[in-house]
């Protein structure tokens, strides 16, 4: 008797004439006609070289095979209807779910306490991580399931990897709200002289496409205006706050940041400075699933702002 020889879907012919004990009536309930339920239960036959189910005044009654049997695949066949179901309901508020996902350090500071925030309210049971991946390592380290989904400046052409822009944005120069351009007035946005004659810094985080700011100093002849390369985000408000630097940091931040201490956002001339588009990005293993599904959502209920169409 060879396993691999046997079709499963046998097994459901089977359970099906043992609980209704008539072959007529196991057919409709498998929307199976009566010759295609015959041919089951004679194939079944076959392979176990036993009756299985034997006529009498009451119907079909199952063999001493048969009743160890037919029980036990009835309740697997249960217990994988379940498995396979269960996949269709996903409850937030029992769900102990734990999401890996990656953020650069900037983006722990702006997506991650929403984030937190929405799902200590709507799914207070589930965890989340935030784990540290190299912008071009994405794609393998969703492939590999060590994170679900990531938040960035990312453009993974990868196949079987998906993305969704969430908004686009720009950078801004920040400074204490008592710096003052060297010359010229001190208008709503600078000068490509008045940045060249600032004193800068920037940050050079490892793990994100951010050197864009780089770039765009090097293009500008200004990147020998910088004076103090941070590693973090995070350093970059207590600097400008307490020194004559200048930094450049995305839009979102500097709105951010303006909020709660005493800085002033500067736009930077219009034709040098960069721009760049947040994506949300996942395995396209995970699109149909009702739980990542459901996390996506809430990503895109909180930061998706794009105009696709531009």
């Amino acid at each position: 008797m060879n396993f691999r020889q046997l079709d499963l879907n046998l097994l459901r012919v089977l359970g099906a004439i043992h609980r209704t004990g008539s072959v007529t009536a196991a057919g409709k309930a498998l929307a199976l006609s009566q010759p295609a339920t015959s041919n089951a239960l004679a194939r079944l036959r076959d392979y176990f070289k036993d009756d299985l189910f034997v006529r009498s005044p009451g119907g079909l009654q199952p063999t001493r095979l048969c009743e160890r049997l037919a029980p036990e695949v009835q309740a697997q066949l249960k217990m994988l209807e379940t498995l396979v179901s269960v996949r269709d309901d996903f409850d937030p508020a029992h769900s102990e779910m734990r999401w890996r996902l990656s953020l650069s350090d900037l983006g722990e500071m702006m997506f991650l306490p929403p984030l937190a925030a929405a799902l200590r309210q709507q799914a207070p049971q589930a965890h989340v991580t935030n784990v540290s991946v190299a912008a071009e390592d994405v794609p393998a380290a969703l492939e590999s399931r060590d994170i679900d989904f990531a938040i960035g400046i990312l453009q993974p052409r990868h196949r079987g990897v998906r993305a969704e822009l969430l908004f686009r944005e720009h950078y801004v120069a920040l400074t204490s709200s008592r710096w003052r351009p060297a010359s010229g007035p001190a208008g709503r946005t600078l000068s490509a002289r008045q940045l060249a004659e600032a004193s800068l810094v920037v940050a050079s985080p490892t793990a994100t496409f951010h050197g864009s700011v780089e770039k765009m100093l090097v293009r500008m002849k200004l990147s020998e205006r910088i004076v103090l390369r941070a590693r973090h985000f995070g350093a970059l408000p207590e600097l400008a706050l307490n020194t004559d630097l200048l930094t450049i940091v995305p839009q979102m931040y500097a709105s951010n940041l303006g909020q709660r201490h005493d800085l002033r956002v500067w736009e930077l001339p219009r034709a040098a400075a960069p721009s760049y588009e947040v994506r949300l990005v996942w395995h396209a293993s995970t699109a149909q699933d009702p739980a990542h599904q459901w996390i996506r959502a809430q990503v895109h209920r909180l930061f998706g702002r794009a105009d696709t169409s531009a």
